[in-house]
């Protein structure tokens, strides 16, 4: 049972409201990802100390600006949670934190390296028209310095956005286009227009502001490093799933 603000749900109407709400099964996989990431930091003797969730708790309560104790008691109850109740939900986070470096800390620089390409990322600029013949006309001016490439988005393009910002769409990787537009963008020399190529809104052209090449920055190494861990949970989860559902399996999900 829950108590909201002093009104008492019980568990029942709460699991009734995420199948309602199509959520469960959401709901369900975060919980037993919880178990997996339980018995894996037992079983590698992965562990944090109280200095580091306090740690935690105080930069958490800085940036929602919960500067005195009364602040924080109220908004947790506000949450409909337990100090003792938070302090498990920050160990429980930095423990995942601290399981993916300890798995595959060491594997994000070999994974960058080995696919480098895939984080080379192009500036650029976009102009979509609705007709391949237009397209041609402003290729063409726009090659014989007859109007520049800006003008040209900000008169010709078909979404109010882009002419609004002559036509610049920002820094994208190379699965952000499709394979052939991407070939072309990423052999271009800065200042080429492409195309023009045929897309879902009419004909585009491309203009390539600036090549950047790929670098390991420290958000990248987090994003890699929280996408294979999520892989790395789906693959548990998926053998639970197939281990459980086997006539002679003896894996109890129930138990915590």
């Amino acid at each position: 049972m829950v108590s909201f603000s002093g009104i008492e749900i019980e568990s029942d109407e709460i699991v009734e409201l995420l199948k309602r709400e199509v959520r469960l099964r959401e709901f369900c996989q975060k919980l037993i990802y919880q178990r997996i990431v339980a018995a894996t930091v037992e079983e590698r003797a992965v562990t944090v100390n109280s200095e580091e969730i306090q740690a935690e708790a105080d930069q958490f309560r800085h940036q929602h600006r919960l500067e005195t104790a009364a602040a924080t008691y109220t908004w947790l109850a506000r949450e409909c949670i337990t100090p003792e109740e938070w302090e498990a939900g920050i160990r429980d986070r930095l423990l995942s934190q601290k399981l993916s470096k300890h798995l595959f800390g060491a594997d994000v620089e070999t994974y960058f390296v080995q696919h480098r390409i895939e984080f080379e990322q192009v500036s650029l600029y976009r102009i979509v028209v609705p007709y391949e013949s237009l397209a041609y006309e402003l290729f063409y001016q726009i090659n014989e310095d007859e109007i520049s490439f800006y003008e040209a988005a900000h008169l010709y393009d078909v979404d109010e956005q882009r002419r609004l910002q002559c036509g610049y769409i920002g820094k994208l990787h190379r699965w952000d286009l499709k394979s052939d537009v991407a070939a072309s963008v990423f052999a271009a020399q800065s200042g080429d227009v492409i195309g023009p190529f045929q897309s879902e809104q009419g004909y585009e052209l491309l203009m390539l502001e600036s090549f950047i090449p790929a670098e390991l920055t420290p958000n990248l190494y987090q994003e890699m490093l929280d996408q294979l861990f999520q892989e790395w949970l789906l693959n548990e989860l998926n053998y639970l799933i197939h281990r459980n559902s086997s006539p002679t399996s003896s894996v109890n999900l129930n138990h915590p």
